[in-house]
């Protein structure tokens, strides 16, 4: 007797669909015939995907939803795939050991992680973010901000400034937000000044975790900061398409879900 292949389950359908879809809008048919299921389950994948904010469904099809290209304001930028951001921080706590000294900048995934930093103790904490400051500052960790320019849109000190308190530390571990994120270049984003003070960060840093969802890969911003072979680690979801997690995996950067 022929083993049958085991049905996909809704998840593991959904990574297939978004992968499918690429920057192109892709018919029912297509997915359907990609999928080997029928056009009601796509249907279904694909109410699931527009209600999370992956997808706009349209006449007979459907197309991915990337993230945009100009940078909104922080609390829009919040808004965009929280709870795959949540899911992302949580995997980032589990890389923070007891003692650690830990570098957060600016970005809304990374404020999500500042949020989760009750549940270690005596940490070192380096920031730009004047967000994660302020959710910090009631804990018992110890707080070192960067001092520099205010950034409003990103909510951030950043730009030549910051390079002398910078280069004056040792950081075990620096968990980074981008714009964009390719495997050409590594990270990006709309600001040469917050790109500049990235950069200071990543060489100072013994580990570079970038915390990005899927939405924001493949796609470059404006100005790239360090290279991609500064980065150790990216934290995401199962959204990220398969030959760029092999890319990176190739690159020896750690791709973790």
């Amino acid at each position: 007797m022929v083993k049958q292949k085991r049905k996909l389950l809704s998840p593991e359908r959904e990574k297939l669909i978004l992968q499918a879809l690429g920057d192109e809008v892709k018919t029912i048919a297509e997915l359907t015939s990609g999928l080997n299921v029928s056009e009601a389950t796509v249907r279904r994948d694909l109410q699931s995907l527009e209600e999370k904010g992956k997808v706009r469904r349209v006449h007979g099809g459907a197309i991915r939803i990337k993230f945009p290209r100009t940078e909104p304001m922080f609390s829009e930028k919040a808004a965009f795939h929280a709870d795959e951001k949540n899911h992302i921080a949580e995997m980032a706590l589990s890389f923070i050991d007891d003692n650690d000294t830990i570098c957060l900048d600016g970005g809304s995934t990374v404020l999500a992680l500042a949020k989760k930093l009750e549940r270690k103790n005596h940490l070192n904490i380096v920031t730009n973010s004047m967000m994660a400051a302020a959710q910090l500052m009631e804990t018992g960790h110890n707080l070192v901000l960067i001092g520099g320019e205010f950034r409003a849109l990103s909510r951030t000190l950043v730009g030549p400034l910051t390079t002398s308190i910078i280069n004056s530390l040792h950081i075990d571990k620096a968990f980074l937000g981008t714009i964009g994120f390719t495997v050409e270049e590594g990270i990006s984003t709309t600001d040469p000044n917050e790109a500049y003070t990235k950069e200071l960060i990543m060489k100072r840093a013994r580990k570079v975790i970038v915390l990005a969802d899927s939405s924001k890969i493949g796609t470059a911003s404006f100005v790239t900061s360090g290279s991609i072979d500064d980065i150790d680690v990216l934290i995401t979801d199962p959204g990220i398409p398969a030959e760029i997690e092999k890319a990176l995996r190739d690159r020896d950067i750690e791709v973790v879900y």
